[in-house]
């Protein structure tokens, strides 16, 4: 199988001043065409890390790619470096780049400068990829059999424009190397502990073919990610044996997998409320807009998603929700009466078809009733109101998530009841 390692070049990751994401894109689409990558590095900004670091990759590895170190101020040296390294004595102006730099710099009202169209100067040793989305050019060292016998990729390490060349390197490492076929299943599980899936699936997985594998990806606000995997293999085939494979665990899981694809809770809530034709709405208290977001990040929600209270004060659960209250005198905020109380009035007050509810103690403090982490849901719908009580011991931000994860996920199971009903 084919190697891949990719280095992230800068002090600003190494200092925490940014948080590569390039990375993970980039490890996504080497994986997706069959070639496996063997680490991941960041390297600071200097000449010798840079250089002892690629040379060692370079040597392990049939694949490197590089982001970060290619803009036009003095910090970035990674051009430099590439052209010691690949034994380029001068450099050569792309002309595809500059015309590239040349439009960029019109289009935002500038004038070309010197630093600006130093970024088309490349070492004269390497093929140029066209960065369509910024001024740096990508640039690919195919070093020879006598050297290190690998190809090394130099993207920009901004992030959109990163991300804006994977799909330019990935057709070029097609057209340069023979890359494996691999089949990659996802199946979305909720509602249950890793551990306790582990032990709920152990026969099935311990008769799975001994070419199948099987990985556990958890997730605050997805759940666990149960990822079937081939490689090397036929795509047809294959994909028949997964089938096969999938329809023994749903058997086992039950309404606690949510999806067979790579998916959200809030997608699999939109798709349920479009097949029925109904609207959500949405009462947060300890969520503060959570539910809400989620929801509105899958495009196409307006149709079925209507709208939210965030009633994070006892005054607006009152006045807006219409909680009464004695309720919350009688049971307190945090209490299955108030999330009732909650759901109901917002599905009242926005006319929806089902509406959903939170109201809990986040952290970092708790009361004389609940412990920081209590969470009490509520799911409203046309056949009645539901209630359930979660209790997680996260940090403030962690348990906000898997606050709002749970409440997406008894909704779910209310549509389903209804639906199958």
């Amino acid at each position: 199988m084919i190697q891949a390692s990719i280095c992230t070049i800068g002090d600003e990751i190494l200092i925490g001043q940014i948080v590569d994401t390039n990375s993970s894109r980039i490890a996504t689409a080497l994986e997706e065409a069959g070639i496996r990558v063997t680490r991941m590095l960041s390297i600071g900004d200097s000449r010798d890390e840079i250089l002892d670091n690629l040379r060692n990759e370079l040597t392990l590895n049939d694949i490197v790619i590089t982001t970060g170190g290619l803009g036009p101020t003095k910090d970035d040296i990674t051009k430099g470096v590439l052209a010691e390294l690949s034994g380029s004595t001068g450099y050569v102006e792309h002309q595809g780049q500059l015309e590239k730099i040349r439009e960029i710099l019109h289009s935002r009202g500038l004038d070309m400068l010197e630093s600006n169209r130093a970024q088309a100067l490349v070492p004269e040793r390497c093929d140029v990829i066209v960065n369509r989305k910024g001024t740096a050019p990508i640039m690919v060292f195919r070093f020879p059999e006598e050297s290190f016998g690998a190809t090394l990729y130099a993207l920009p390490g901004v992030p959109f424009e990163a991300v804006g060349a994977i799909p330019s390197v990935m057709d070029d490492i097609r057209k340069h190397f023979l890359t494996e076929n691999i089949l990659h299943r996802n199946l979305m599980v909720f509602g249950i502990a890793e551990s306790a899936l582990s032990e709920l699936i152990a026969p099935w997985e311990d008769a799975l073919p001994e070419d199948m594998h099987l990985a556990y990806l958890p997730n605050p606000l997805t759940g666990i990610r149960l990822r079937l995997s081939i490689y090397g293999g036929s795509e047809e085939e294959d994909a028949a044996r997964v089938d096969k494979e999938v329809e023994k665990l749903k058997k086992i899981l039950g309404d606690k997998l949510y999806s067979e694809d790579d998916d959200t809770l809030e997608a699999t809530v939109g798709r349920l409320l479009k097949t029925m034709g109904k609207t959500l709405s949405a009462a947060e208290s300890c969520t503060g807009g959570e539910i809400s977001h989620l929801i509105t990040s899958v495009p196409g929600s307006s149709a079925y998603y209507l709208g939210s209270v965030t009633s994070y004060a006892i005054s607006v659960k009152e006045k807006v929700l219409g909680v009464p209250s004695e309720t919350i005198e009688s049971f307190g905020v945090v209490s299955s009466e108030v999330a009732a109380a909650m759901a109901e009035g917002v599905r009242r007050v926005t006319g929806s078809d089902y509406a959903v509810s939170t109201t809990g103690l986040a952290g970092p403090d708790g009361d004389e009733r609940n412990p920081v982490g209590t969470v009490w849901i509520g799911a409203a719908g046309p056949k009645g109101t539901k209630t359930v009580n979660k209790i997680f011991k996260n940090d403030r931000k962690r348990n906000i998530e898997r606050f709002a994860a749970s409440a997406l996920d008894f909704l779910r199971l209310m549509i389903l009841e209804d639906l199958n009903k």
